[in-house]
């Protein structure tokens, strides 16, 4: 069961076009976006972290891979993705969202030429430091590489990324 959130008695504010930590994660691996971290799993007592994503990858996303541990949710605010959940696949635009739950089969392509969206973890799990390892890398990384990195935060992928069209 995860621990109730500790409250500091604070609310805090994340500007537009800023990260509460972080700077702006600049991903290299699964795709080239750029993450700015809106609510840390340190400030929910790792009850959930949100991201903005600022989609810079057209055709490319996810590998197939599994959270053991986190529920996900996307939510496009600009844009266009196709998602595969299970047995599901999704066209999502601009206003629609979409729940992933854990230990569910899923991946998601970016459709549009950019975009932008808000995902959130329910636990935060290791999500935050899963995007630093990315966004610290030199060189694309290998499927290898990739797949080391997943499993390191509590993620594993189970076959290639989506392809559309």
């Amino acid at each position: 069961m995860q621990a109730p959130a500790v409250t500091t008695g604070k609310g805090f504010k994340i500007r537009a076009g800023e990260g509460r930590r972080h700077g702006h994660l600049k991903l290299l691996g699964v795709n080239a976006n750029i993450l700015d971290l809106k609510v840390s799993g340190k400030d929910t007592n790792g009850g959930l972290a949100i991201f903005e994503q600022i989609s810079l990858s057209p055709g490319r996303g996810t590998p197939l891979h599994v959270h053991f541990k986190q529920d996900e949710v996307f939510y496009v605010l600009d844009g266009e993705y196709y998602f595969h959940v299970g047995e599901e696949k999704y066209a999502l635009k601009t206003g629609e969202s979409i729940f992933l739950p854990r230990q569910v089969p899923h991946a998601w392509t970016q459709v549009s030429q950019t975009g932008r969206m808000l995902v959130a973890f329910q636990p935060a799990g290791k999500m935050e430091e899963f995007f630093v390892t990315l966004a610290t890398l030199k060189a694309e990384p290998t499927p290898q590489e990739i797949a080391r990195i997943f499993a390191a935060n509590e993620m594993k992928v189970v076959g290639p990324p989506l392809k559309i069209g």
